[in-house]
């Protein structure tokens, strides 16, 4: 009887660690708050020679984006520089919110990149700022806008 009592207890353990759950990345409110706040002002930048590239692998940007997704991103630096992914952040909306810690809560950046399984948005727009730095100190920046639907 125990032995039966302590198997069911470690696949209930076991169930509970590996059931898959979205990241909520931005609250409703957060999300309602950034779209009401002014545009912060345009600032022409012009981008660092040799700086790390921020590709964007998934999801699709060409239409709707469903909740949750899949946000893969692979990371392309310069030779002889390579990646600091202690460096990668996030920030969201015009009020630049950082959600870095959210996305690395459940998934890990590496010199590759990062693959976040399951990152849950509210409906509406939304817009992230990408930043990753290289062992050169150059700073690689992407932007990324979509509907979620």
């Amino acid at each position: 009887m125990k032995l039966k009592l302590c198997i069911a207890s470690a696949l209930l353990i076991l169930a509970a660690n590996t059931s898959a759950q979205a990241q909520m990345l931005v609250t409703e409110e957060e999300a309602a708050a950034a779209r009401a706040a002014p545009e912060p002002p345009v600032v022409k930048v012009v981008p660092v020679p040799n700086a790390p590239k921020i590709n964007l692998l998934a999801p699709d940007l060409t239409g709707p984006v469903s909740s949750p997704t899949r946000i893969l991103l692979k990371f392309e630096p310069t030779p002889p520089a390579s990646i600091r992914p202690e460096s990668f952040k996030v920030r969201y909306g015009s009020m630049r919110l950082d959600i870095t810690g959210r996305i690395t809560a459940v998934s890990k950046v590496g010199p590759e990149g990062i693959d976040v399984a399951e990152a849950a948005l509210p409906k509406g727009l939304h817009r992230l700022y990408l930043e990753v730095q290289d062992s050169m100190g150059r700073t690689g920046e992407r932007q990324l806008q979509f509907v979620v639907n």
